[in-house]
């Protein structure tokens, strides 16, 4: 709810707000299991632009979800060849 107003959110579409990169390509960035501390904070994105990312401080259960969702946007993992 709060994200998608920037942000692509889905498996597929483009961001709303073209700066904003889609969830699914986060994993690019980020070691998405590492964002729980940064959730937990707070996520400061020091950036220019028309819009600014609001401060989000999330609890427990809701950074195990948003993380959760996060890397079920992944791309599945192939097996290593042998």
């Amino acid at each position: 709810m709060n994200c998608s107003t920037c942000h692509a959110v889905g498996r597929t579409g483009r961001s709303p707000y073209e700066r904003a990169p889609p969830f699914r390509t986060l994993h690019e960035r980020y070691d998405v299991s590492g964002l729980a501390e940064a959730l937990a904070e707070g996520i400061v994105v020091g950036h220019t632009g028309a819009r600014q990312m609001p401060r989000f401080v999330l609890e427990p259960d809701q950074i195990e979800d948003v993380i959760a969702y996060l890397k079920s946007l992944e791309p599945p993992q192939t097996p290593a060849k042998k």
